[in-house]
């Protein structure tokens, strides 16, 4: 058993009722630090709930497994099963978990959100998919609503 991490985010939501991810292939870019020797990645990698790889021994399957080049530890990463979680717009301006992460000898140190976000636009049938959030803000115009729909001021916190 591993030590559980979270990735909470917050954002300010205009005219949006739903942020969620596209689950369970969205692609969460992550940095890693070895918890053996403290060597903290320089490259991001993609953490992806539907791909599984197997471990040394083959006995297990996870979605990250890598050796760390400073010790030569193995180690590994896997997405808690049922942890993904929707952002509300009864959420915005507050931070809210949004997966978490089973980390068994790395942790995530750093996280950036990339494309793959889903919105769910607030009394309109617009469902918006491949959400680019790279740039921590999104805004488009809705014509059912006649207003911009947005999300801004993206950040997150892992702990």
């Amino acid at each position: 058993m591993g030590k559980t991490i979270h990735c909470r985010i917050k954002a300010r939501l205009e005219n949006v009722e739903e942020l969620k991810t596209n689950h369970p292939d969205y692609s969460f870019s992550l940095k890693l630090k070895c918890t053996g020797c403290g060597e903290v990645s320089d490259k991001w990698h993609d953490i992806i709930e539907s791909e599984k790889f197997p471990g040394k021994t083959g006995r297990s399957e996870n979605n990250y497994i890598a050796k760390c080049k400073m010790c030569g530890r193995e180690n590994s990463l896997d997405i808690v099963p049922g942890s993904n979680a929707s952002y509300t717009n009864e959420d915005s301006e507050k931070l809210k978990s949004i997966v978490a992460f089973e980390c068994r000898g790395i942790e995530p140190v750093e996280f950036r959100p990339l494309e793959g976000w889903i919105v769910k636009v607030d009394g309109s049938s617009k469902i918006y998919n491949e959400v680019d959030l790279s740039e921590k803000e999104w805004v488009e115009y809705d014509e059912n609503i006649q207003e911009s729909v947005g999300v801004y001021d993206f950040d997150y916190k892992l702990s």
